[in-house]
């Protein structure tokens, strides 16, 4: 069994960290959860996009790959309909750039979990890096331990950067400033988003 070592940890959590804090579904998922409900229904959206993309991690770990080698048509439906998922994220934060946040009543913890780990199983994002970056990071032939080790440490760290994000957007003054450029943000989130999914359903 091959050891895991802190210098391939490291670079997993650097490539991690890069790909939780670029434009996607989950991270406008959570600035809307938290801009809506407050810190705690933002906290528990990430901690459902956090548990379901550390199970992306570890199905990698245990031959994710594999899976879509012998299954092609798994890969091409998880790759469409994720795409699609972008598209229509996409559509919908481009037509509500100018509309006002709804103060809606905070939903219940249930709720606010699954919505975040619903959208991270079929997010693309999500299912590419860790069918791909994972495979290049860590050796094959990882022992269970360490496998456990890395899918808990993906968990811990998206929870930390959701959380950090959910505590950001209560402050007024940062909402306040947040809102102010919601447009231009907003749109230029669409723009990234709507190339992601055309590219996904454009590339083999």
């Amino acid at each position: 069994m091959e050891p895991l070592g802190l210098g391939t940890l490291l670079a997993f959590n650097a490539a991690l960290l890069v790909a939780v804090l670029g434009p996607g579904p989950a991270f406008v998922l959570c600035v809307q959860a938290s801009l809506r409900g407050g810190r705690r229904e933002g906290v528990l959206t990430g901690a459902g996009l956090a548990v379901m993309a550390g199970l992306w991690t570890l199905a990698a770990l245990l031959g994710l790959e594999t899976l879509f080698t012998v299954v092609p048509a798994a890969y091409t439906v998880l790759k469409i309909g994720g795409a699609l998922l972008v598209l229509a994220f996409a559509i919908y934060t481009w037509r509500t750039a100018l509309a006002p946040v709804d103060a809606t009543p905070p939903i219940s913890s249930h709720r606010a979990f699954l919505r975040g780990f619903a959208l991270n199983l079929g997010n693309p994002k999500s299912i590419l890096f860790s069918a791909g970056v994972l495979l290049v990071i860590f050796p094959p032939g990882l022992s269970a331990a360490a496998m456990t080790a890395i899918t808990l440490n993906h968990i811990a760290l998206e929870m930390v950067v959701y959380g950090l994000l959910a505590t950001l957007l209560s402050r007024p003054a940062v909402q306040a400033r947040y809102l102010a450029y919601k447009p231009a943000i907003s749109r230029v989130t669409a723009l990234v988003l709507g190339g992601l999914g055309l590219r996904l359903l454009t590339t083999s």
